[in-house]
């Protein structure tokens, strides 16, 4: 993807890297999906592949030049490590649990949380506006799940585990950028083998080693192959997030996020068949009007400090 993105004039390598970023968000949902029901893979595991994966890419990326490492205190990252841990595998659970619309509409609940722990524990403060969007998101949310007939117990646990390290991970990755004054390749670059090693230590506690379902059970070459495609296509997932921050800004990323957002929720109604009533529509409007309105006031905030400045 590098040698392809440097090739191209600059409005070209943005448009590529948007491009490569949908493809790769979109498929890294849906391929999950289908390893969870087609194959039965076992979760853990396949978070591990994708950590290992991450890493073997950033190793090449750094070869490559396209971004150089920094030496990092392991002390320094190792709750930064393990919350990447478990972020990803209960977001992976949820994913396996729920419908995509419910895990993606969970999710969204990603935003409330983040300045629930930013104003309780940094002391940030939000304008009322900002505080208001969290209205439409939240009521969308418990919408949406009240009236999902798949709705179930482990799926909610799981869903809100999911959100819970999430939000914390994406304050403390922040919060280590600039305390260690990295970006986030070079955070990764560390992070990913070390949270490598935690789940290495506990996949063979939680999951079966051998036999129908095992980590070395009686995987067939497509299901092998199926799950390897899904760690390449989760590396060009942080690799182009990287690539269209960089280039571009945080508000562009999160704005395209809603474009995902979109595809992402009718493409497992259309895939999976997931049911669909009145009511779970109304929430995912309810929720998609709260994230608009988030971004837009956030936007416009942004556009009064630059202007002030």
């Amino acid at each position: 993807m590098a040698e392809l993105l440097f090739g191209l004039s600059a409005n070209r390598r943005i448009l590529a890297g948007l491009l490569v970023n949908l493809l790769s968000s979109i498929c890294i949902v849906f391929i999950n999906k289908w390893i969870y029901v087609h194959y039965g893979f076992p979760n853990m595991t396949l978070t591990l592949v994708h950590f290992v994966i991450t890493y073997l890419g950033l190793y090449i990326c750094q070869k490559m030049d396209i971004f150089a490492p920094k030496s990092l205190p392991i002390r320094k990252i190792v709750w930064l490590a393990l919350s990447f841990c478990g972020f990803v595998a209960f977001t992976n659970l949820s994913l396996q649990s729920n419908s995509i619309g419910t895990y993606q509409l969970a999710k969204a609940m990603t935003t409330p949380v983040i300045i629930l722990i930013q104003t309780t524990y940094y002391k940030k403060t939000f304008s009322t506006k900002i505080k208001l969007t969290l209205v439409p998101i939240t009521l969308g949310v418990i919408l949406n799940s009240y009236y999902d007939v798949r709705f179930n117990l482990p799926g909610t646990v799981f869903a809100t585990l999911g959100v819970l390290v999430t939000s914390l991970y994406q304050v403390w990755v922040g919060a280590k950028q600039h305390e260690l004054q990295v970006n986030s390749m070079q955070l990764l670059y560390y992070q990913a083998p070390l949270s490598s090693g935690f789940l290495l230590c506990v996949v063979p506690l939680f999951e079966p080693l051998t036999g129908d379902g095992g980590i070395f059970g009686p995987w067939s070459f497509v299901a092998l192959a199926t799950v390897l495609f899904s760690g390449v296509v989760a590396f060009l997932v942080n690799l182009s997030i990287y690539w269209i921050i960089g280039n571009t800004s945080a508000v562009t990323y999160n704005m395209f996020g809603h474009f995902k957002f979109c595809i992402t929720l009718v493409g497992g109604y259309v895939l999976f068949h997931d049911p669909l009533s009145l009511n779970q529509a109304l929430g995912i409007l309810c929720t998609l009007a709260g994230i608009l309105s988030y971004t837009h006031f956030k936007l416009m905030e942004q556009e009064e400090e630059t202007s002030d400045v």
